[in-house]
């Protein structure tokens, strides 16, 4: 791929059965799982830092609003974020990263503004958020770099790691959920002008997918991969199925 590294992942983790909405560790779960999530203690929420992400017209940001929703329909504190944006600079930094005009950009400007716009949305927004004892839940994060920006120019993981542990100081999400569907299908659900981003090959949508599934496969403990596949509300009950088991109870970071 021209702007993201190449992984080695087994076949299992490319393929499932759409049927089968819900994985843990590199291998997804039958629906009789479903029946033996304990439900959730919302006062175990607070506090906690949501992630949802995917490849474009996954539908994230609609989970994420859906997500939100009814964790405040249920009593729950939760506000909802979008990275990048959200403050006033990030907003106007989103602006520039998404202008198919700016075609000149290099990889690590786009890096380092997306970092930008993050940790100002974590000094501005989350990190009183979280301490406040609210939920947060954010549309993208530090998870997308490690999806979009990996490899181009020659960037590495631990380097866009490092420099996000900066950025937000170290304030890393308790859950991410990954949406997941092939590019192709994803990419034909975006119906509108498409952005700087979105206008790259598929290729390079096909490797930004490839490395979604390899976080998921690299720290299980802290990511949930999901099928993106399905209605609105068919999704948002396998999110909220790994929402209970990802986050509740667990210790914030």
């Amino acid at each position: 791929a021209r702007f993201c590294a190449h992984h080695s992942l087994t076949v299992a983790a490319l393929k499932y059965e759409l049927g089968h909405p819900y994985r843990v560790g590199g291998c997804y779960s039958s629906s009789p799982v479903m029946s033996i999530v304990r439900s959730v203690n919302m006062h175990s929420l607070r506090g906690k830092f949501i992630v949802l992400d995917g490849t474009e017209g996954s539908g994230k940001s609609t989970q994420a609003r859906m997500l939100q929703d009814r964790l405040s329909r249920d009593g729950v504190d939760a506000i909802l974020v979008r990275d990048p944006g959200t403050t006033r600079i990030g907003e106007q930094v989103r602006a520039v990263l998404l202008n198919p005009e700016h075609a000149e950009m290099g990889m690590r400007c786009e890096m380092l503004l997306y970092m930008a716009a993050r940790a100002q949305m974590m000094t501005e927004v989350i990190a009183p958020a979280l301490v406040g004892g609210r939920t947060v839940v954010c549309d993208r994060f530090v998870s997308s770099t490690l999806a979009y920006q990996l490899g181009g120019d020659g960037l590495r993981a631990d380097e866009i790691r490092a420099i996000a542990h900066v950025a937000i100081r170290g304030r890393w999400p308790d859950l991410t959920i990954i949406l997941d569907m092939p590019a192709d299908a994803s990419l034909a659900r975006v119906n509108r002008a498409r952005d700087r981003i979105e206008q790259r090959p598929m290729s390079y949508h096909e490797q930004v997918r490839r490395n979604y599934l390899a976080q998921v496969e690299a720290d299980a403990s802290r990511y949930r991969l999901i099928s993106a596949a399905g209605t609105p509300d068919e999704v948002h009950e396998r999110v909220w199925t790994a929402m209970q088991r990802g986050v509740a109870g667990s210790p914030g970071r």
